[in-house]
């Protein structure tokens, strides 16, 4: 004969200590966790802060233009002697069109390869030709039209100052990209 049993095991009374160590170190890997996401999101927001400035004060990208609707004078403010003429014949090969060809006859300084200058409705034309003249200064004038002048400075170096067409397409996709992303 089997018999049940009814009554239950005796349980160990409780020592009445607390598990203090697994707490304390809960606790101390909680304060880490916290620490280790306030720095991210501290450092996001410093992130985001800049790029935000950076879009800020980031100018449009050139639009790319048909050099045949670009009207251009190229003017030259050096000492040295053709390089406006050799600037039109490699500009004209490129489509754009050429309305003149002469000294420059303002009189202002121009430093480094040169300048690009326009008017108010010249803006974007005279940025997309800043593109072949790389290091060139735009110089916004009162002229109404959207005629710009390709200004060539003491610096300028036939056959090495103009930009390829490689070099431009590079260019204006960059800057796309960079107006892209603000």
């Amino acid at each position: 004969m089997t018999t049940l049993r009814t009554e239950r095991p005796t349980v160990r009374a409780r020592s009445g200590r607390r598990p203090l160590p697994p707490l304390i170190f809960l606790l101390v890997l909680g304060l880490v966790a916290a620490g280790v996401w306030w720095n991210v999101f501290r450092q996001d927001a410093e992130l985001q802060a800049e790029q935000d400035a950076a879009c800020e004060t980031a100018e449009p990208a050139p639009a790319a233009l048909d050099p045949a609707t670009v009207s251009v004078r190229v003017f030259n403010a050096s000492d040295q002697a053709g390089i406006a003429q050799a600037v039109k014949e490699n500009l004209g090969a490129r489509g754009f069109t050429i309305a003149e060809v002469a000294n420059d006859p303002t009189g202002r300084e121009v430093t480094g390869v040169g300048e690009v200058r326009h008017g108010v409705g010249g803006k974007s034309t005279a940025a997309f030709l800043a593109l072949y003249l790389p290091g060139a200064d735009l110089y916004q004038d009162v002229r109404a039209t959207q005629q710009v002048d390709l200004v060539l400075g003491p610096d300028f170096v036939i056959g090495e100052s103009l930009a390829t067409d490689e070099a431009v397409d590079a260019a204006l996709a960059e800057a796309e990209e960079a107006a892209n992303a603000c």
